[in-house]
Formats: C-alpha cells, structure tokens, sequence
C-alpha cells in the first residue's frame, strides 16, 4: 500500500516536471507581446502564455465586447455570429445531449456540407500528418502537431502520453478533448479566436502582438490599429456605427470587423485550410471597395496577373516561407508581402505599416520622413528584394511615397475651399436645414459619419464631395500605388477622380462667391433706395422739406409760364 502511494507521488512529480519543461518561448512573437503580458520569455509555460493572452484579449477595457458607445445601440439577432463571445447563447431549442461520434452522425444529415468539409481537413486526419515523410511539403505540420500536443499536456488538456485522435465538432464547441457527452441547450459555444488558441498558441500569440508592434509616434492612431487584433473594437467604437439606427446597414462593417473575435475570416469553417488562406481570393472580401480597394489594385498588377494565370501552377500547401523555393512561387501575394516581417513570416501584419491606407489622417504624413517610418521602410525593402533589386525597391517606395504626398496636396488645397465655405455659412442649408446627426454622434464639418447617414442638407452636397475625396479617392490612389497598379493611381482611379472633385469644388465655389457678391451688391443698392423714406433725425426731415417746397415752387412757376405762353400763342 505504502510502495503504491509513493510510486502515484512519485508519478506526479514526474509529471509536474515535465509540464514546466514545456515553454513558450515562441521566436516568432516580439518581445514588446511578453513584455505587455509581463511573462518572462526564458521561463513562461504555454498555460501561462495562453491564460495571460486570453485575459487580455477578454478584457472590455482592452477591446473586448461592446465598446463604450453600448448604450445607443441593440445587436440584431445576427450579431450573435459576429460576438460570439458577447452574445452567443446555446439554442433552447436543442435538446440533444450527444458524443464525439454521435456529433458527425447527426450532422452528417442535418448539415452535410459542414462534415465535408471537416473531413477533408486536417482536423480530421491527424493520424494522416503523423504519417507525413519529409519528402512532403506540408511535412512541417508533423512538428507542429507535436507542438500542440505538447501544448495540450502543459495545459492539462491531455495526458501524459495521449495523443489527439481528432478535432472534432465537440473539441471547439465544447472543450478540446472533451471526454464526457455535451448538451446542446448548456454546453454549446460558438468558437472564438482564444478558442482557436488553445491548441493554435503560436498563431494566436502571432496575431495578438499587433496589439503591441503598432504604437504611433504622435497616437495618429489609437494604440494597435489599425490591426486584425482590434478590428472589432475599432468597429464598435466608431461613433456613426453605433448612431446608425439602420442596424442591419451597420453590421455591413461588423461582417469584415470580426478577425478580433475569430479566425474563420481567413480560415473558412469548417476545413480551415492554410492553403486557401495563402491565396489572395482569401483577403479580396474585406479588402476591397470603395475606401480600401487592395484587392481590385492588386489584381489588376503585374503581381496579381501573374497570380490569375500562372498560380495554378504552384504548390499552395507548402508553408509561406518555402513558396518560393519549393512552392514553385514566382509573384507576391497578399500573404506573402503582409504577413513577412525581416524574412520571418507570422500572423502579425503591422510591423511594417507606414500609411495605414488613409493620408489624409492628421499627422500621417509628416511622420513619414520620421525614424519610426523609415525603419518600417527598411523593413518593406527586404520583403521586396526577394524578387527585384535594392535600387529597383527604394525608387519604387519612393515613388510611392512622393505620389501619395501629391495626391494628399491636391486634396487638402480642396479641403481647405469647403471648410472655408463651412466656416462663413455658405455651404447649402447650413443655417436652415441642417438636422443634428443622432447621438453619439456630434455636429461637424466633413465627419466620416455623413458618409453614412444624412439628413435635409447635412451633408451639404460639397461637404460630401470632399470627404469622398479623401475617404475613397485619395485612399484609392495610395492603394494603387502601393500595389503598383498604374491605372489605379494615375487614370482611372486616384489622381483622374481627385482631379474631377477637385474642379467640381472650384466651380462650385466660384459660384458661391459671386451669388455672395451679387447679394452684397443688391443689398447696398436696397439701402440706398430706402434710406431716402428713412429719415430718423429734425434735420433730415427740414432738409427733406425745404428740397420738396423748393420742387413744388419751381414746378408752380413752370406750370405758370407755360400757361401765360398758350394765352399770348392763341
């Protein structure tokens, strides 16, 4: 009895010693993430690593939830996919209590395509990765499936020596190597990001270090944006958003704002393919458009056209790293560019940002020349050396930087010639048919909110001229040449649509001034006619009447005269 006792304490300190073997020490997450987390790289365990990532990542004051504005607005019943975390309760409707294997037999009937898809994936197949030779390019995910499960056993989700026989349906919707059946109407979650990073730590730590590698020299923005970590918060905190009466309109932004609270955005459920993440179509949905047209900007490149006709032709399974010295690779994707960081690739997107797509932001563009950008630059210069020269780069980026700058100029001359008209009163209706926005929202010249809600002449049609100047077609221009589309900054978007505002403004302001000078005009000829009926002193009025009697006399003896001459002529 005494030997068995000793040989189970025995067996847990063993135990305990190798779960604090285990570290979290990722190369790939920079140390401003441990530092921000307060963990100490050498000696952090993945639980550790995982609870503290996951404590901030909940915390309303760091971005979590609603947001400050909650108060001016309701989620709609969809909102509960878009928040799981915030909203997402188990349908009461459901009374199932069901296993592992009952899971898939069920939804294999009632929502087959989930379950095809979740076959083909690699949640599905582990034994299949654990199989892999080296001669396979995605051999890698042998080592990293090891990494997970060593994770996994730092955690206490697995035993010792267990190893996952899956992902299935009940490991992300209920817990990770859920042994026990779940209830549908108690147990049921819908998967979030910290969900996903329970066995995806690497990834998960990857991505919430955006959090950490984008701080502002001058807070041009807010801390960590803009950024996939805080895509959500910056949604919710946006004043028109939370305004906008027109919910369902408004939960347009939420759709691409979600890659803060999961990861399906890129990873579609349920195969969660990392080759389909690799390619550009994966990035084109939310990166398009009006304000942020990337996706349009890209395709029509020399990158993008060597995509559409040659990427057929590569290996979309081999890891980013090896795209293209085993991939077969030979043209940058969406991928490729923003997820590479000095020849590392991770899920942090923002360690190279310099404009943040919109120039007109106060103080962007005199941050440009700083040391902060310049190292960024640096920084976009080794990605781009992968394919062309340093020269080649460097002139390109500069290109790049001077034409937005001549863009910017253009716009901001413009603007100054609506916000002049908006300071003197002129713009249409401003003094007589101008709503107030709704709360939160307050009133105010050329505010992204009116690109989203109106009301009689607020905005005015100049005040919304110029704000889709800069909003759309002077980000357009940019994105064109960041993504070396010539059409996309010179001609057809860009530099052709600013030019075309711009002369719309000028001749709309022409008009004003002269409408304002010819009432000037008219009014000084209405006060000189009625000045003369506006007699307000004695001295006026004697003057006045001494001119009327000097008329009347004068004409008394004309009229005289005239009669006198009848009289002598008949």
């Amino acid at each position: 009895m005494v030997a068995k006792s000793w040989l189970k304490i025995v067996s847990l300190v063993c135990s305990g010693l190798l779960v604090a073997a285990a570290h979290a020490s990722i190369p790939s997450v920079p140390d401003e993430t441990y530092e921000a987390l307060k963990l100490d790289r050498n000696t952090v365990t993945p639980k550790q690593m995982h609870e503290a990532l996951v404590k901030r990542y909940k915390d309303p004051a760091q971005g979590a939830g609603r947001g400050t504005m909650a108060e001016y607005w309701e989620p709609i019943p969809y909102g509960i996919y878009l928040d799981p975390a915030t909203f997402y309760t188990p349908p009461s409707s459901m009374k199932e209590v069901a296993g592992r294997s009952e899971c898939v037999e069920c939804h294999t009937d009632e929502s087959p395509v989930w379950v095809q898809a979740w076959k083909r994936s690699t949640h599905a197949n582990l034994d299949k990765i654990r199989d892999l030779k080296p001669s396979d390019p995605t051999y890698y995910k042998k080592a990293k499936l090891e990494g997970v499960e060593k994770n996994l056993r730092s955690m206490g989700k697995l035993g010792e020596k267990e190893n996952l026989k899956e992902v299935g349906c009940i490991d992300c919707h209920v817990d990770i190597n859920a042994k026990k059946k779940a209830d549908h109407s108690k147990d049921l979650i819908m998967p979030t990001a910290d969900v996903c990073g329970v066995c995806h730590l690497q990834e998960f730590a990857e991505r919430e270090s955006e959090r950490d590698t984008l701080i502002w020299p001058h807070d041009q923005w807010p801390a960590g944006r803009p950024s996939h970590a805080l895509d959500y918060k910056a949604n919710v905190e946006t004043t028109v958003w939370a305004a906008m009466p027109q919910r369902e309109v408004a939960e347009g932004c939420s759709m691409c704002h979600t890659n803060q609270n999961k990861c399906d955005s890129c990873h579609t459920r349920h195969e969660f393919s990392a080759a389909e993440s690799r390619k550009p179509e994966a990035c084109a949905t939310c990166h398009s458009g009006v304000d942020h047209n990337n996706w349009e900007a890209y395709s029509m490149s020399k990158h993008g056209k060597m995509v559409s006709m040659l990427g057929n032709k590569w290996n979309w399974d081999v890891q980013l790293k090896d795209a293209y010295a085993k991939g077969g690779q030979n043209a940058p994707t969406c991928a490729g560019c923003h997820m590479e960081y000095e020849g590392e690739y991770t899920h942090n997107m923002v360690r190279k940002i310099r404009w943040a797509n919109y120039p007109f932001v106060p103080g962007i563009a005199e941050n440009i020349t700083s040391e902060w950008s310049e190292g960024r630059l640096d920084s976009w210069v080794v990605t781009c050396t992968q394919c062309h020269s340093e020269r080649l780069a460097r002139s390109y980026l500069e290109l790049m930087d001077k034409g937005t700058l001549q863009g910017l100029a253009k716009y901001q001359e413009a603007h100054e010639i609506v916000e002049t008209l908006y300071n003197d009163g002129l713009l249409t209706g401003q003094k007589t048919n101008r709503p107030a926005p709704p709360a939160p929202e307050k009133p105010g010249f050329a505010q992204f909110s009116q690109l989203f809600w109106s009301k009689g002449n607020n905005p005015a049609s100049l005040e919304l001229k110029i704000l889709e100047m800069g909003e759309n077609q002077l980000a357009k221009m940019h994105v064109g040449l960041a993504h070396v589309n010539p059409g996309g900054w010179t001609y057809t978007e860009g530099w052709g649509p600013m030019n075309r505002s711009y002369v719309e403004i000028q001749d709309e302001n022409t008009k004003f001034r002269e409408m304002m000078a010819l009432q000037e005009r008219v009014q000084k000829l209405e006060s000189k006619r009625t000045s003369l009926l506006d007699l307000d002193s004695t001295a006026e009025k004697i003057s006045l009447g001494g001119l009327g009697g000097g008329m009347l006399l004068a004409g008394t003896l004309a009229l005289a005269g005239w009669r006198k001459r009848k009289k002598i002529e008949g």
